[in-house]
């Protein structure tokens, strides 16, 4: 392959490269802390392309100047030049010395917690799921709806292993620490860590736990619902809400979505899963509430009733490490759940259904 060809081929692969819609970029920040961030990795990388091109300019030119020609003399040997010397010691310094200032700033300024008019929600990291809990007793899962123009904190911990919190578009990652060594009740400030931001417009922003943390860690995402303050109120609403499903405000479907229900409130599923304003009140797996409004199945699947069918029938298939049984696979410290595949269709339904509209409509 010709010079020609190897470089069009490099400028091509670079041009598709820079065509990728990636939504877990930080190089878009949505939040003063990501401002913050993104300013100081803008300002670190001008420094260093400053270094990349003297370095190498010189070095081209000491390459093409003092290149070994036919009969040239040897060329003058140096053993020490107190000038360079100091030189290539003080201008490294100054330039460490520029790149820490911001650095340190920056380090501080994001750790800085907001005022007391601020909304805090605890993360709670789960092999392999998201739970967010906000100060009124709402409660989600991998869906964190947040407010525009509200200062927020997230204090998060572990339920079992170490994970790590990292929505790119809002900020820097953080560590979610199991409380190790501490009783139960114990709330001190050792087993949280935090994250303080204002999340400046609306949007969907994707996150990952970004800790190793067993099989299915890849599979472990997290979603941000950035929302005007009406719509967050309303959200909030909603979740609080009588648990009415999309057949029981009159939707299509409505036999099979209520023998989803018997079958989901008469089984172990309410063992583990919540659904607010129904009998079902576990506090052991992900809070169902709304889930018809979520995008996901398991933290990566589109949310939708055949998506549905494939975890309630085997979720091991679909999430490597999960606790949960399927139809013939014992999860956790629970049996198999024995459903039929009439039943497991209905209970799909029955989940797609809340928080929907008649229509099917969010």
């Amino acid at each position: 392959m010709s010079l020609k060809r190897g470089l069009a081929a490099v400028a091509l692969l670079l041009a598709l490269a820079a065509c990728w819609d990636y939504p877990q970029s930080s190089l878009e920040p949505k939040t003063d802390f990501a401002e913050s961030i993104h300013y100081l990795y803008v300002l670190i990388f001008w420094i260093t392309l400053a270094i990349l091109v003297v370095v190498w300019g010189i070095l081209g030119y000491i390459l093409v100047r003092f290149r070994d020609r036919p009969g040239a003399p040897r060329p003058k040997q140096i053993r020490g030049h107190l000038g360079m010397e100091i030189a290539w010691t003080v201008v490294p310094a100054i330039i460490v010395v520029a790149i820490a200032i911001p650095t340190i700033q920056t380090v501080f300024r994001t750790q800085r917690a907001p005022g007391p008019d601020i909304l805090i929600v605890d993360v709670i990291g789960h092999r392999f799921w998201w739970e967010f809990r906000y100060p009124d007793g709402v409660v989600t899962a991998n869906d964190l709806h947040l407010p525009v123009g509200v200062p927020v904190t997230l204090r998060m911990r572990s339920a079992d292993v170490i994970h790590s919190f990292w929505v790119p578009m809002l900020g820097g990652k953080r560590d979610l620490n199991p409380r190790v060594a501490q009783p139960p009740q114990a709330e001190g400030e050792g087993a949280f860590n935090y994250l303080h931001f204002t999340v400046r417009e609306p949007g969907l922003y994707r996150g990952q736990c970004a800790e190793y943390c067993g099989g299915s860690h890849a599979l472990m995402g997290v979603r941000v619902v950035a929302q005007s303050p009406f719509e967050f109120q309303a959200w909030k609403t909603d979740w609080r809400g009588p648990g009415v499903d999309s057949a029981a405000a009159g939707g299509g479907g409505a036999a099979r979505i209520e023998l989803g229900r018997r079958t989901f409130q008469g089984a172990a599923c309410v063992a583990c899963h919540a659904v607010q304003g129904t009998p079902a009140q576990g506090m052991i797996g992900p809070n169902l509430t709304l889930f018809g409004q979520r995008a996901t199945v398991a933290g990566w699947l589109e949310n939708d009733p055949d998506n549905l069918v494939r975890w309630i029938t085997s979720p091991r298939s679909v999430k490597p490490g999960a606790r949960m049984p399927g139809i013939a696979e014992p999860g956790g410290n629970f049996p198999p759940t024995n459903l039929s595949e009439e039943q497991v269709r209905a209970v799909a339904e029955y989940l797609y259904s809340l928080g929907r509209a008649p229509d099917g409509a969010l």
